[in-house]
């Protein structure tokens, strides 16, 4: 598991004087405010941030250090992290992305199926990307209690009930 967990994203500019459009993946978008100073990536530079309003498309915010259009634009892309002990522990059945990336992935029987290489969420819920040597693509599921009944973070396992149009 990852210490440092991403919460959003520089997605660009906003306006002439250095505010930025953020995306934020936490579940209340505004909570991305309230975590302190975000890191980058691998941990190296701090990101003191200001919400500001509501945009198309995220949250306006002003970044200490960024005061133009020029600063604001070359942030574009940055993803922006906490340190995992920030963030409020989940229920039993919920689950940080970061935490499920990496897993293996076993039928119910034990057999192994490949290997969670990402997790999507597009509005509808969470898709697993799965990598296997079964199947001539990656496998796309949906992260539903149906289709994985069990994730074992100790263990790093999850157990994917496959619909029978995969097998």
């Amino acid at each position: 598991m990852s210490d440092l967990i991403c919460i959003g994203a520089i997605a660009g500019s906003f306006g002439v004087s250095g505010e930025v459009r953020l995306k934020s993946f936490c579940s209340q978008p505004a909570d991305i405010g309230t975590y302190g100073p975000l890191l980058s990536e691998d941990g190296s530079h701090e990101y003191h941030i200001t919400l500001t309003r509501p945009v198309a498309g995220g949250l306006g915010a002003r970044i200490k250090g960024v005061s133009t259009k020029e600063q604001a634009d070359a942030l574009r892309g940055t993803t922006l992290h906490v340190p995992r002990d920030r963030l409020p522990s989940l229920p039993d059945d919920e689950f940080y992305h970061a935490d499920l990336i990496g897993l293996s992935a076993h039928d119910p029987g034990g057999e192994p199926i490949g290997k969670v290489i990402a997790v999507y969420n597009h509005g509808a819920g969470d898709i697993l990307e799965i990598s296997t040597s079964r199947h001539k693509s990656a496998l796309l599921l949906p992260f539903t209690a149906a289709i994985v009944p069990n994730v074992d973070l100790a263990a790093g396992r999850i157990i994917v009930d496959l619909p029978e149009d995969s097998e």
